[in-house]
């Protein structure tokens, strides 16, 4: 049965981030299989061909003004912008809050849908939601169904360098008691969260049509080792430099190819690497994939703990790789040493890689409609 839905998101096509992927193969899939989908999202002028392209009606949820400091002047001024930004962001979610206040006057003119989808990155967009929804009188909702999906948890994150102040559990526990549902990637995900919510939580993965990504179907392009890294880094926890620095002691011959909006942590090794490890430029999602899918190998660098999952292993799975999983502190050089001889008896394996098809995703949804 046809489901009138609606999505709130920051991050929509043609953004490429990880939650601009979640936003836009979920509402793709969800209007394939016949369902009514709005997105209420920043606007972009390209988003009315792909709206019309995929059967999808976009709604501009207004302009974001609120913008942290730009890094850019002498070491001194940027250092002081870099705290600024930092603490801003920890003490009042600056610039995101904005976004808040957005999604509560864009879902005022809202009404009659079966279900609403809030997605997060950032998390002020399910609090938006959270201050117009009404538990005790849910005819004046502007859904039957309210589902706040979470990549990456808030408040019990444990892969930043510091720790929320206490006040944003406060705030969390406000809207999660206001949501019927909330989703995550993961099963250990589960955990972030305040244990008397658990009850309200399903775990849903990230989800791609696997058919729209082109793979390298040829043999070996060359002689050399080639091996590669996509995503960020964050120093102390997903940090490259124990293996970089391994990496430049060695004669092998290779070829490190890095895709990262963090080049700061791979620059100093560059030089050092007698041109073995490359940073290379950022690419769109499925251009990447086709790069990385020409490659021997790819790496993938671990989190702490098991509440946060990169969601860069479902690409890799997609494109069945060699997975070289790299853990922070705990270089396993014996095990880097048979990759670079072509052992991958120690790859890492994406369990059931079929649970990411956007298809099942999208199926997920509308069971937590129903």
């Amino acid at each position: 049965m046809s489901k009138k839905i609606l999505i709130v998101s920051s991050s929509f096509y043609p953004q490429n981030s990880p939650r601009s992927f979640r936003t836009t193969e979920l509402a793709k899939e969800l209007a394939s299989q016949g369902h009514r989908v709005t997105i209420l999202t920043p606007f972009h002028y390209s988003q009315e061909e792909f709206a019309i392209e995929h059967n999808l009606e976009v709604k501009d949820l207004g302009k974001v003004k609120w913008r942290a400091f730009e890094l850019k002047g002498n070491n001194f001024t940027v250092l002081f912008k870099r705290g600024f930004n930092r603490l801003s962001s920890l003490l009042f979610e600056y610039p995101n809050i904005e976004l808040m206040t957005l999604v509560k006057k864009a879902l005022k003119k809202e009404s009659g849908y079966d279900l609403l989808i809030s997605i997060a990155f950032p998390f002020p967009v399910h609090w938006g939601v959270a201050r117009v929804w009404n538990t005790s009188k849910p005819e004046k909702n502007p859904a039957k169904v309210w589902v706040a999906d979470c990549g990456d948890p808030f408040y019990g994150q444990e892969n930043d360098s510091f720790k929320l102040p206490f006040y944003w559990g406060c705030v969390e526990m406000w809207f999660m008691r206001k949501t019927d549902f909330v989703t995550v990637p993961t099963q250990g995900a589960i955990q972030a969260y305040f244990p008397e919510f658990h009850s309200k939580i399903r775990v849903i993965p990230q989800g791609f049509r696997f058919e729209d990504i082109q793979i390298h179907s040829g043999g070996k392009i060359n002689d050399l080792l080639v091996f590669g890294y996509a995503g960020s880094f964050i120093p102390g926890i997903r940090d490259p430099g124990e293996f970089l620095s391994y990496l430049c002691s060695l004669d092998d011959h290779f070829e490190f190819h890095i895709y990262t909006s963090s080049p700061q942590f791979v620059l100093p090794f560059v030089e050092k690497s007698k041109d073995r490890i490359k940073l290379k430029a950022l690419l769109p999602r499925q251009s990447l994939l086709y790069e990385l899918s020409k490659m021997d190998f790819v790496v993938n660098f671990e989190n702490i703990g098991s509440k946060q999952t990169p969601s860069k292993l479902i690409d890799y799975a997609i494109i069945n790789k060699p997975i070289l999983s790299i853990k922070t502190g705990e270089l396993n050089k014996v095990i880097v040493q048979e990759f670079l001889s072509g052992n991958y008896r120690n790859a890492y394996v994406v369990n059931n890689p079929d649970q990411y098809r956007i298809q099942n995703v999208a199926r997920a949804f509308i069971e937590l409609c129903n």
